[in-house]
């Protein structure tokens, strides 16, 4: 049996879609925008902005924009094999790796970030921040690719609210 500890975790959601959709949905900056952020951009090695559509690729550098923050969250894209994983840096020096399982009539999505530093701060910040926030995005993610909603907050604007991140479930 895996023991879980807080130097990483991993969260699991079954979605009912093709894996090809799924992986726009992450290898993408118009996919990842459609369903978790105001806005994506990803950089070439070679400092060429990754067009709408066009797929991510090992190297690259990306930005992201929230919805309810000012923060933009920056790192680099580890893999990308253009069909079921994906990994990148992620706050800091944590790694964030997806995975997509053909499941029956399902796709098993696979979600581990690792790498968390353990100490009090980063046990609350990283680890019981980002457990949360992508329990919440997983499901996001499901809704928007089996029932064409989504659930995240984008009405209100949050950003004046010191515990949002940690009160809100829909941030």
């Amino acid at each position: 049996m895996k023991t879980l500890s807080f130097d990483s975790f991993t969260k699991k959601i079954y979605i009912k879609t093709s894996i090809e959709k799924l992986y726009w949905c992450w290898g993408t900056a118009d996919g990842i925008a459609s369903w978790f952020l105001r806005n994506a951009e990803y950089i070439s090695p070679e400092g060429a902005k990754r067009v709408p559509g066009e797929g991510i690729q090992a190297g690259d550098t990306y930005t992201w924009m929230w919805h309810n923050w000012d923060i933009a969250e920056k790192g680099k894209v580890l893999a990308a094999n253009g069909k079921d994983t994906i990994a990148l840096s992620f706050a800091g020096d944590c790694r964030v790796e997806v995975m997509m399982h053909q499941k029956g009539h399902a796709i098993l999505l696979e979600l581990v970030q690792s790498n968390i530093p353990t100490d009090d701060k980063n046990k609350l910040d990283i680890h019981y921040g980002c457990s949360n926030g992508w329990t919440f995005w997983l499901a996001n993610l499901k809704a928007f690719l089996e029932y064409g909603v989504l659930l995240n907050e984008t009405e209100f604007d949050l950003r004046n609210e010191p515990l949002a991140g940690y009160e809100f479930v829909n941030m």
